[in-house]
């Protein structure tokens, strides 16, 4: 079996590390944070994020990215996006020629427009570089409950190579060649997925929801064609599945900070109450520069930016969704004359 860190100890690195160590390879995982590494080699479980999620007595902890990038088979970088650069910049002297790299987290650099495993490969050439992402909550994959992902790499034999280690009777893996299809479905998922929240902290029902969850994967799939990525990948398990076990579930962050927003919070006392890592707030920015950039007109994600960064009134924003100019559902509809 394989020797894999795990590069970030919050709650979906540490399920995955679960998911590792389960498959009988040898694990080590690494926080900068000492305390943090302390309490996880004591208690064998994140108390703080993922509470009454078993970590096996053979995973080891360390501080130091020196020890957990040297020697290892694989790398898994599960840090939220907004560290991704600068912990894959102090990763990177100590990683080795074709050493592979598993971006897990999800997200666009809001300076570059960059995803996360454009960043990798910028920041540490010489590796070899792989994502996994798709519809899962860290608390359900901790405990092993049924959930299907996909790797995605640009060669068929690493993508293959991530099905292998992580694959297991209750972690299905897929595999895809469509990695920018696969991050901008992940990434911008989170976005609507705080109007889904915001929708039902005022108390708007399954159909406003459904509304939501269907228009914004056709914002997210108007975007990533544009870019490049395939129908398919967006059609599928990183793009509609990611995006309606985000929208629908109360262990989406997302959602979560969504529904407080709906309830009067601000951004910021939201994401206090919600105390982990909001990353639709991270990617609602850089969605709008993309949106730019490839000339791609999206209005739910426009509605959530105002109202995290222009304090907009959540309600005020939902009234301008549905008061927009009448138009067809679908543009390359055909009509009878």
């Amino acid at each position: 079996m394989a020797k894999i860190a795990m590069i970030g100890a919050g709650s979906w690195g540490t399920a995955l590390a679960v998911v590792l160590e389960k498959n009988g390879h040898e694990v080590m995982i690494w926080s900068a944070l000492d305390e943090e590494i302390r309490s996880l080699a004591q208690h064998h479980e994140h108390k703080e994020k993922l509470p009454g999620v078993k970590l096996g007595d053979s995973v080891r902890y360390t501080s130091s990215l020196q020890e957990a990038v040297f020697g290892m088979d694989a790398l898994v970088l599960a840090v939220p996006s907004m560290y991704t650069r600068k912990t894959a910049h102090d990763m990177a002297q100590y990683v080795t020629e074709g050493q592979l790299i598993i971006s897990v987290a999800k997200g666009i650099e809001e300076d570059t427009l960059m995803t996360l495993s454009q960043i990798i490969r910028q920041e540490i050439p010489q590796a070899v570089t792989a994502v996994l992402c798709g519809p899962s909550h860290a608390e359900e994959v901790g405990r092993g409950m049924p959930s299907v992902l996909v790797a995605g790499a640009e060669k068929k034999k690493t993508a293959e190579r991530v099905q292998h280690y992580f694959m297991n009777e209750s972690f299905r893996v897929y595999t895809s060649p469509d990695v920018a299809g696969m991050e901008i479905g992940a990434s911008l998922k989170n976005v609507i997925a705080l109007a889904a929240g915001m929708a039902d902290g005022l108390g708007y029902g399954d159909n406003t929801k459904a509304a939501l969850i269907t228009r914004g994967i056709n914002e997210i799939g108007r975007l990533g064609l544009a870019m490049g990525a395939k129908y398919e990948t967006l059609s599928g398990l990183t793009g509609i599945g990611d995006l309606i076990v985000t929208c629908a579930s109360m262990h989406s962050r997302n959602r979560r900070a969504g529904i407080l927003m709906g309830k009067g919070y601000s951004m910021k006392q939201a994401m206090e109450e919600v105390k982990m890592v909001v990353e639709g707030v991270y990617s609602a920015k850089a969605a709008m520069g993309l949106a730019k950039k490839y000339g791609v007109d999206l209005p739910i994600i426009e509605q959530v930016n105002a109202a995290l960064f222009e304090n907009k009134p959540v309600k005020d924003a939902v009234y301008e969704l549905m008061t927009r100019d009448k138009k067809a559902e679908n543009d390359e509809s055909a009509w009878e004359e």
